[in-house]
């Protein structure tokens, strides 16, 4: 099952309001199941350089069906997937990144946000994959 492209508006809105009241801009990615990209959005004057890394945070949370910052732990110099960033035309390990679940708790797609630190990036993340309904 997929994310709807309700769903992910509705992401994308639960993220924008959990930004504002933050006082942060920032760039949200939505993909499906397939990690292809559904919406997106650029709130004014967030930095040009996190629409990409946006996008890749939501794709490799759901190539690899973990929040980004678990798979940044794993990708430490001298862990298993040292390096790992560097495959799938480049992937974000570090926090933002957070997997979007049904209420079965199937994964239908994922939410990547940047601009700000990455303890923001994660909150805004999280809160959006939690109020996207």
């Amino acid at each position: 099952m997929n994310i709807t492209l309700k769903q992910a508006q509705n992401a994308i809105e639960a993220a924008l309001t959990k930004s504002s009241e933050l006082g942060l801009k920032m760039n949200i990615a939505v993909v499906d199941a397939g990690a292809n990209l559904t919406a997106f959005t650029r709130m004014d004057n967030a930095w040009l350089g996190s629409i990409d890394i946006a996008i890749k945070k939501a794709k490799t949370a759901r190539f690899f069906n973990m929040e980004t910052g678990e798979l940044g732990k794993l990708s430490q110099p001298g862990e298993a997937l040292f390096n790992i960033e560097h495959s799938n035309m480049g992937l974000i390990t570090f926090p933002g990144g957070v997997l979007i679940k049904d209420s079965s708790g199937e994964v239908i797609g994922a939410i990547g946000v940047s601009g700000s630190s990455v303890e923001n990036d994660q909150d805004v993340a999280t809160y959006a994959a939690n109020n996207y309904k």
